[in-house]
């Protein structure tokens, strides 16, 4: 799964990571994201507007959805495409999650030890996400899960879909909206990019929040 993460590259290096030009704006930078709380998000607001990096609440609730419905933080792969709560959003508003890294749980002697999981060459990580309008009309989103694969495996068995460099752009691509043919166009990161290493236990407190967070211990 993906519950939390951490986004502290400055704009301009994401926005050169991302290869497309964006308006320029200020990041907070945020070592301990959690859900229930807004988050950065590359989106097409609506199909005349383009792109553009905004908040959107961590946590998926489409606005045509009841009140009490759940607003789950995390979609599967295998069924973002087919299931009724996100199928349109997978359709037609997909986005992208920057992030530097995230946060699994190791099971270790009757604890469970943090581990940071980021690119071995320390760029940002796309993650692939849908999103919808909330009943109030503010956007909401879910990052999409898959199979945890290469090292990833060793800490959870599941793992945020991160895209290549190449998958990011027909990603966003209001005009791909078959299932097949955004399976065929769209790329998961190799897993080999992938590293871990474990990090401090202060990272289970979501009110902790500093660059300390993701430095190694023993």
């Amino acid at each position: 799964m993906c519950g939390r993460f951490a986004l502290y590259s400055p704009y301009p290096k994401l926005s050169q990571a991302l290869r497309l030009p964006l308006e320029p704006r200020e990041l907070t930078p945020r070592y301990n994201v959690a859900p229930g709380t807004w988050i950065s998000a590359l989106r097409h607001p609506s199909d005349d507007v383009p792109l553009v990096m905004d908040e959107v609440w961590w946590g998926y609730h489409p606005h045509w959805a009841k009140e009490k419905a759940p607003e789950p933080i995390n979609a599967t792969i295998e069924k973002v495409a087919t299931s009724n709560y996100f199928k349109g959003a997978f359709a037609h508003h997909r986005c992208l999650v920057p992030a530097d890294g995230w946060y699994e749980w190791l099971p270790e002697d009757g604890r469970k030890q943090p581990h940071f999981l980021c690119r071995e060459d320390r760029e940002p990580i796309w993650l692939a996400g849908i999103w919808s309008d909330r009943p109030d009309g503010k956007p909401s989103c879910a990052i999409l899960t898959e199979p945890a694969r290469g090292v990833a495996a060793e800490i959870h068995s599941r793992m945020p879909l991160a895209l290549d460099d190449e998958s990011l752009e027909p990603w966003l691509d209001l005009h791909l909206t078959d299932r097949e043919t955004i399976r065929h166009v769209v790329h998961h990161l190799p897993a080999k990019r992938i590293t871990h290493w474990a990090v401090s236990t202060r990272v289970n407190r979501p009110g902790n929040d500093d660059a300390s967070l993701i430095e190694p211990v023993d």
